[in-house]
């Protein structure tokens, strides 16, 4: 198992604690089955290669987190998510964690099924601590188009296992990392997507320099995401300059009192 430091170690021990309970072996042909019975989701990362090449955004519903505590504890999921879209994001992240981001899974449901009913129709990735596949299968039943693979707190085979069912079940995976070597174990596993946090997950401490220091070592061709830390067109401009093809914002658009001008500063930088 890799080693992992204090919050983000607090984190991943309760996470596995957590769906103990409704563990049960998921297999690839399972899968491949649901994707097969199930309307298909808008690709996450076609979504992320602007035709126009702005900088897009996608934008998260995020009520607390450990590091910033309460942010907007009674927003409405789907009310929220409907902002985002009227706003113009390119795509939703929805924190399905409840206890350390109060997030649910019914929140994944909602949100997905409201942007089915809206044009444009926006693709969902699925932020939670993924270590299993049934999350893979409780994500592509919810409506996701993309699952979250956090490089720095997986194993191998755990990473193989959880990339190979979200293949299978049709959805994208963003690889998150937070250190050089962490690409070379992304690239090892034929991430596509790959995206810096720029909060260091044991510390919570934030550094927009670290995009700018890892993007540059990204492979050709993969699709780069800047995350945490973006809270201004400055912000967002600095992480376009660094080779981001999309931001990942959330704390300061729930905070925001306009989020559709927050969101055409993003895309203008």
């Amino acid at each position: 198992m890799v080693v992992v430091h204090d919050k983000l170690r607090e984190i991943m021990e309760w996470k596995r604690g957590e769906i103990a309970q409704r563990v049960r072996p998921v297999s690839e042909r399972e899968l491949a089955r649901l994707d097969a019975s199930l309307p298909k989701p808008p690709p996450f990362a076609a979504a992320l290669r602007r035709a126009d090449g702005r900088l897009a955004v996608i934008a998260e519903i995020k009520r607390r987190s450990p590091s910033a505590g309460e942010i907007a504890v009674n927003a409405s999921s789907v009310g929220q998510a409907a902002v985002y879209q009227a706003a113009g994001a390119d795509a939703l992240s929805v924190l399905t964690d409840a206890r350390y981001f109060g997030g649910s899974i019914e929140d994944l449901r909602g949100v997905a099924a409201r942007m089915r009913t809206m044009a444009p129709c926006l693709p969902c990735l699925r932020k939670d601590f993924m270590v299993h596949p049934i999350q893979v299968l409780e994500a592509r039943e919810s409506g996701a188009s993309a699952i979250l693979i956090i490089v720095r707190a997986l194993a191998e085979d755990e990473i193989r296992i959880l990339h190979g069912a979200a293949r299978s079940a049709g959805l994208a995976a963003l690889f998150e990392v937070h250190a050089e070597d962490e690409i070379e174990r992304a690239r090892g596993h034929g991430a596509e997507l790959i995206g810096v946090n720029n909060r260091d997950l044991a510390a919570f401490t934030t550094d927009l320099g670290l995009s700018e220091r890892l993007i540059a070592k990204f492979p050709f061709g993969v699709v780069a995401v800047s995350e945490s830390g973006i809270c201004t067109a400055r912000d967002a401009a600095r992480a376009r300059r660094a080779g981001a093809h999309a931001v990942l914002v959330g704390e300061a658009l729930m905070r925001s009192p306009d989020p559709a001008a927050l969101v055409a500063s993003f895309r203008a930088a």
